[in-house]
């Protein structure tokens, strides 16, 4: 298993849409990841707050490391996420996904979003499907 959450990390740091706002996979072992990023002015809505498709970035590959970390294909059936506060520009931001439910064809998460001095900027719950088939890239 530690083969497949290198290889998902090895993944995450050569994903385009991850360099292009930053996320970091700073943590994944089975059931649970943590990424981080910084907030940054780019990343403002019209009224200057964090856009919510920023912090949905940042929670889904949170949600999609942990939920790929067993090596099993996962795929999203829903997510419902509650924005509690915005970030402040440079703001580091951590997302930590903890698996709270696992069966053979789905999985629950529960994904908080932080700023480094502990305030809860967003929450998720989110649910995935697990395919009967393991993730191609790990198997190579």
């Amino acid at each position: 298993m530690k083969d497949a959450l290198e290889k998902i990390a090895h993944r995450v740091k050569e994903e385009p849409f991850a360099q292009l706002l930053g996320l970091e996979l700073k943590e994944i072992r089975e059931g649970h990841s943590i990424v981080e990023m910084t907030f940054r002015p780019e990343m403002g809505n019209i009224y200057g707050m964090a856009h919510g498709g920023a912090i949905f970035a940042l929670i889904d590959e949170a949600f999609e490391t942990a939920s790929n970390s067993h090596g099993t294909v996962a795929v999203a059936l829903n997510m419902n996420i509650t924005y509690i506060s915005s970030p402040h520009p440079g703001s580091r931001l951590r997302a930590e996904a903890q698996e709270i439910s696992l069966t053979r064809r789905t999985a629950s998460y529960l994904i908080n979003v932080t700023d480094a001095e502990g305030n809860l900027i967003a929450t998720c719950q989110a649910l995935v499907y697990r395919k009967d088939e393991k993730i191609p890239f790990v198997e190579e």
